[in-house]
């Protein structure tokens, strides 16, 4: 049924497929145009599946989810707490994203980092939807930068995930794929200032529909280095190795490249942009 899904929505989702077609074709030149409208194929399949996955996250028991899930590592997120410092948990924007973090979240206390959404219907059953798996955890808006140091600095783990494009005012242009993107630097300030270790994990479905496979992965030691830059290169370069591994399983629907450095193209030229609603002015 989510295969079905991800292509009526290749097919009717005009934009979201020349935004996932350009960024195919910048992440992958080397790859042949067939074998690029075949991974185009199968990221929508995998986006469509994703739709019945959140469903399965926010409404399915936790015995129901947990018992689908291979983990592998969550050990090392006990240890680091039990040396008293906080994780910052670094969460990729796989097609996964919604079902792993529910699982992530019924495996150990986490905390959020939660951006409201324009709808306030969808927003409030995304919140409760999501906070079904934070138990005792507590969730912050993406803005609250404070209110997340002091969870880092009390030993907590927060989910965090860096790989959208939320401009070049608190970023830098690292490349992503071999294309400047831009890069939050908040993961520096968050390991920096919340003396927190970074810690990804990523979410991979198995092709045979059997389930998913939920690893963490070792600190990137290296972050803080005192360098934003360097330390926005090491996250992008990781983020996208883990991507390689299964490239039709990313959110390539995302502007990833929608800030660009002085004088460059624009990468989605011809792509519409959603019309803003007039609010009406009272009589």
């Amino acid at each position: 049924m989510g295969t079905g899904l991800g292509r009526l929505m290749l097919k009717f989702a005009h934009n979201r497929r020349v935004i996932a077609e350009r960024n195919l074709a910048l992440c992958f030149p080397e790859l042949k145009e067939a074998d690029r409208a075949d991974l185009l194929k199968r990221n929508f399949e995998s986006s469509g599946i994703a739709i019945m996955e959140t469903g399965m996250a926010w409404f399915r028991s936790l015995s129901w989810l947990r018992k689908r899930f291979d983990i592998d590592g969550l050990e090392q997120l006990e240890e680091i707490q039990s040396q008293g410092h906080g994780v910052l948990l670094l969460a990729m924007h796989f097609t996964t994203l919604e079902i792993g973090a529910a699982v992530m979240g019924m495996s150990l206390t986490l905390d959020g980092m939660y951006r409201p959404h324009k709808n306030p219907v969808y927003d409030y059953i995304q919140r409760k939807g999501r906070e079904r798996h934070t138990g005792d955890g507590s969730v912050y808006q993406r803005k609250d930068v404070r209110g997340v140091l002091r969870a880092l600095q009390r030993g907590r783990a927060v989910w965090y995930a860096p790989d959208q494009d939320y401009g070049i005012k608190q970023g830098v242009f690292a490349p992503f794929f071999d294309v400047p993107a831009a890069t939050v630097t908040g993961t520096s300030r968050f390991a920096r200032v919340g003396r927190a270790k970074v810690v990804p994990y990523a979410v991979i479905r198995r092709e045979d529909g059997s389930g998913y496979q939920l690893k963490v992965f070792p600190p990137i030691e290296d972050i803080p280095s005192g360098d934003e830059l360097q330390d926005a290169i090491l996250v992008n370069q990781f983020i996208e190795a883990r991507i390689r591994e299964a490239p039709a399983q990313y959110m390539w629907v995302h502007r990833r490249f929608k800030t660009r450095p002085e004088g460059a193209d624009n990468v989605y030229a011809g792509v519409r942009k959603k019309k803003k609603k007039r609010r009406k002015v009272a009589s």
